[in-house]
């Protein structure tokens, strides 16, 4: 064993490597494919932490090796997952192309983590890819799912970016990256795709009982296991789609091979936050027919949930025909109970307790009164906290004064104090967002060696609900010139 090897070995890793240890069906054994001078660029250390992990004293040059995959620690069992997808409504098999999974960490008290390499190199899945990632689409997940983290949204994290000293060509040359994300696990509705499409049923229970095992073992002694299985999982998939909404993130491609059984939020590739409300808005230069826009993405993923249920059908019930009629009826609950959340939601926006008979028309009033005056999303619901806003002479129009009338007619049915209502809007309307043009200036410095900016934006995100001095530059939506915004997959 090299001093190296020794080096990276003492940082705490506690491996368990279940998902391994499954059927050849599900996955290929790949180690990451070797860089030729990787540099360490950014190290989470609050998630080094949670994940009780000590990197102090390890050389950076050797956490250059281990985050690059060059080293791997002992009791490592890296992997390459197999799953399928619906992209853009298109079933195709798939799997992690350009990335393996190193292994699966434990906690002191017990929460099992996967730990992925993303841009390490071609896997038998790469299909004409090259296995590579570019250093800002790397640097993009790791800002956007650490503010999502933040934000109080169910999320991957990320754990450190390198610089693979290579470069990557997409349109043109670009420095390569690897990226080490951490989630509670790598299994997504696309992953039960796969191994149905296989038609293995024995594969099938294999899956189906490790994902109660794993994640949901609460219902290990349920009379249905499968149909509380769709129950659970639509009803985590329903509140991270209203978290999305409340903060007015657009995914950006919610493919069924990215959505994750656990309920995180998975896959930053052209994913982008809303500035001008406008529930039509789509940035993913691919989604040419708005398919994943910021209004569709409820509809996306109950779709998907049917999917999902599609696989697990004959484990709901031996008779096909009764197994299907359960589990519409499943399904065919979605708009109810999405419906009742992002009420409540939008209720907690505004401030609102309790219920009345008129809070949705009142609700759907502001909605308009934002799309038809492209009024900033983010900044609106500050305003009405009584935050200092860029752009406040928008709320002198006379249509938001009536509106804002009705509100504080509602807000007095509370029959609470303001102190209150505000304390229950500051909880969940940030102040700060990823900005999409802060972000891409923030990757355009990184790009050219300069992190401060990156460094600056980061230390906002990690406090949204808190007013910080100077936080004004931040708020700011995207100058005008800045409108037809977009974002690519980067692969």
């Amino acid at each position: 064993m090299t001093n190296s090897n020794i080096d990276i070995d003492n940082a705490g890793w506690s491996f368990d490597n279940t998902y391994a240890k499954l059927p050849e069906d599900f996955l290929v054994k790949q180690t990451p494919i070797p860089v030729k001078s990787p540099e360490l660029i950014i190290l989470n250390k609050n998630l080094s932490k949670d994940l009780n992990l000590d990197f102090t004293n390890i050389r950076e040059e050797n956490l250059s090796q281990l985050f690059s995959g060059n080293l791997l620690p002992v009791g490592s069992n890296s992997i390459a997952q197999a799953y399928a997808g619906h992209q853009f409504g298109h079933f195709t098999m798939l799997g992690d192309g350009r990335a393996v999974l190193m292994g699966e960490h434990l906690s002191k008290n017990g929460d099992r983590y996967d730990i992925q390499f993303k841009g390490s190199g071609k896997t038998p899945f790469s299909r004409s890819g090259d296995g590579r990632a570019a250093l800002g689409p790397m640097l993009r997940e790791y800002i956007i799912s650490e503010a999502m983290h933040e934000l109080g949204v169910p999320t991957t994290r990320s754990l450190a970016v390198v610089k693979t000293g290579e470069n990557v060509i997409r349109e043109t040359h670009l420095p390569g990256a690897i990226l080490t994300r951490i989630a509670a696990s790598h299994i997504r509705v696309g992953t039960f795709q796969y191994i149905a499409a296989t038609q293995k049923e024995q594969n099938l229970k294999v899956l189906f009982n490790y994902v109660i095992n794993r994640h949901y073992p609460n219902i290990k002694n349920s009379k249905n296991q499968a149909l509380d299985l769709l129950k659970i999982i639509m009803n985590v998939q329903i509140n991270l789609v209203i978290d999305w909404m409340r903060i007015g993130f657009i995914h950006g491609v919610m493919n069924t091979d990215n959505v994750s059984i656990c309920g995180e939020t998975i896959d930053y590739g052209p994913c982008a936050f809303m500035d001008t409300y406008n529930p039509d808005t789509v940035f993913s230069s691919i989604d040419q027919q708005g398919r994943y826009s910021f209004s569709n993405q409820p509809k996306i993923i109950k779709w998907n949930l049917a999917r999902f249920a599609e696989c697990i059908i004959t484990l709901i019930d031996s008779n096909k025909d009764k197994a299907i009629e359960i589990a519409t009826e499943v399904i065919n609950t979605f708009e109810n109970i999405y419906e009742e959340k992002w009420l409540n939601m939008m209720r907690d926006k505004l401030g609102l307790f309790g219920e009345d008979m008129n809070d949705k028309i009142l609700i759907m009033e502001f909605l308009t009164w934002m799309h038809k005056n492209k009024a900033d999303y983010t900044n609106t619901f500050c305003f009405l906290m009584n935050e200092k806003v860029s752009n406040m002479e928008i709320y002198n129009n006379k249509d938001f004064l009536i509106w804002k009338e009705k509100w504080e007619r509602r807000l007095k049915l509370n029959n609470t104090s303001q102190e209150k209502y505000f304390k229950l809007m500051l909880s969940v309307n940030p102040l700060v967002i990823p900005r999409n043009h802060k972000v891409e200036e923030a990757l355009t410095a990184a790009n050219d060696g300069n992190l401060s900016f990156m460094n600056k934006l980061l230390t906002f995100l990690d406090k949204p609900y808190s007013n910080q001095s100077d936080i004004i530059d931040f708020q700011s939506p995207a100058p005008l010139n800045n409108k037809k915004y977009q974002t690519f997959c980067g692969t």
